[in-house]
């Protein structure tokens, strides 16, 4: 059972505000989160040249419109996500964009590790996976449903892989691995343009506002 209270209780940044907090936090060899490795600040740094390029690049599909101008209720989008996430950042300027449509929705970040209580309510196979939005009623503050970590195509390559790399003995060759499938889900998301981000969270807000999720 998911805890409305929590994810009630809390006040995310805007998309405006995230950008400028990783901006800031890069200026000073800084990510967010505990870690601010060589490897995590590179990847900070390509995440927002990504978000950049996205920000001017991103187009919606007309059935993507049609349904999020559709939208009659206030709604609340809270979107958990860290500065080094690959995938949020092929994601949330996405959602971002998706949002701004309506004025009924209101889109919000928050940072997944300094939110351990909210995150952990909605696990993707045990694990901590982001980027994840959450969708609530603004007026009743009803959780309605979810999705995320990453459009199916995407999760498959990733899922995939770490199961090849739970088989490997040699810790380098588990990160070759990965490094190998997140390269390739990365040059996914750039043939598929935000499509597939658009499509499958739209078929997930039409059945939450249909009640055919339950929580």
């Amino acid at each position: 059972m998911v805890s409305a209270k929590k994810v009630i209780a809390v006040r995310g940044m805007t998309y405006t505000e995230y950008r400028q907090v990783l901006d800031e936090l890069f200026a000073h060899h800084k990510t967010t989160g505990d870690n601010h490795s060589e490897a995590m600040l590179h990847y900070t740094k390509m995440n927002i040249a990504r978000m950049r390029r996205l920000d001017k690049t991103i187009k919606m599909l007309p059935e993507t419109e049609e349904a999020i101008k559709a939208v009659d209720r206030p709604l609340r989008w809270i979107t958990l996500t860290e500065g080094w996430c690959g995938d949020a950042a092929q994601i949330i300027p996405i959602l971002e964009k998706m949002a701004a449509l309506n004025p009924e929705i209101s889109h919000e970040l928050i940072l997944r590790d300094e939110h351990p209580d909210i995150m952990d309510q909605f696990l993707t196979n045990g694990a901590r996976a982001i980027p994840l939005t959450i969708i609530l009623d603004a007026e009743t503050d009803q959780v309605l449903g979810h999705w995320g970590p990453r459009p199916a195509v995407a999760q498959h390559l990733v899922m995939a892989a770490k199961a090849e790399a739970s088989a490997a003995t040699v810790a380098e060759d588990r990160k070759a691995i990965m490094d190998v499938a997140k390269f390739e889900a990365q040059k996914w998301y750039t043939k598929d343009k935000g499509r597939a981000v658009q499509e499958e969270f739209v078929a997930v807000l039409q059945a939450a506002l249909t009640h055919k999720v339950s929580y």
